[in-house]
Formats: C-alpha cells, sequence, structure tokens
C-alpha cells in the first residue's frame, strides 16, 4: 500500500524543497533596505484614519452573506447540471425548489436594501 503514496510523498518534499530555497535564495540576494514607506502600515492603499475599533455597518455584512450564498448556488449548480440527465423530472422539480427558495431570499434581500450601495 505504501507504493501507492511515493508520488505524493515526492511531490511534497519538492514543493517544500523548493519553497524552503526560494526563501533562503531571496534571503541572500535581496538587500534589505528598511524605508518609513515600507514600515508603515499597509490597509488597502488608503492611510489609517482613526483606530482600529470602529464598526462596519450592517450592510457590509449582509453583502458578504449574500456572496457566500452565490458561491454555494454555484457549488449546487454544477454537480446538480452534470447528473442531470440521470435525475429526471424529480432532480429538475428540487431544482426548481432550490433556485425558488434562493430567489426569494435575494427579493427580500433586494427589497429590504441590502444590496443598496
Amino acid at each position: 500500500m505504501l507504493p501507492v503514496y511515493v508520488p505524493i510523498l515526492i511531490l511534497a518534499v519538492f514543493a517544500v524543497g523548493f519553497a524552503a530555497f526560494t526563501i533562503v535564495v531571496s534571503h541572500l540576494l535581496g538587500r534589505p533596505r528598511p524605508t518609513e514607506a515600507k514600515a508603515a502600515v499597509y490597509e488597502c492603499g488608503m492611510p489609517a484614519i482613526g483606530t482600529a475599533r470602529e464598526r462596519f455597518p450592517i450592510k457590509f455584512y449582509l453583502v458578504c452573506m449574500i456572496f457566500i450564498l452565490l458561491d454555494v448556488d454555484a457549488a449546487f449548480l454544477y454537480p446538480w447540471a452534470l447528473i442531470y440527465p440521470q435525475l429526471g423530472w424529480f432532480g429538475f422539480v428540487e431544482m426548481l425548489v432550490f433556485m425558488t427558495l434562493l430567489g426569494g431570499g435575494f427579493t427580500y434581500a433586494w427589497k429590504v436594501g441590502a444590496l443598496d450601495w
């Protein structure tokens, strides 16, 4: 059983070796040039204003959750599309119910203004 995993082990050794080699070579060849700009905190290219304890609007979290729902939707649609011919009408109706519930959720989010920027 062990010979089956030898190629994976070789690949892992090469990956770790390449990562270590790259880090060591960049450390040896690169010259450290510390500047004030390099030492500054970087956050999306904007200078830091205020404290890090600011509250985010709830719409930020709503948009994030809707994005996650879109990802989950895509994760369900792709396998369903692959085996759709074997599922027949039952699979079609089940996906229709799923898409109706998902569409209802998106409609609700749109009506309450969660998608307004």
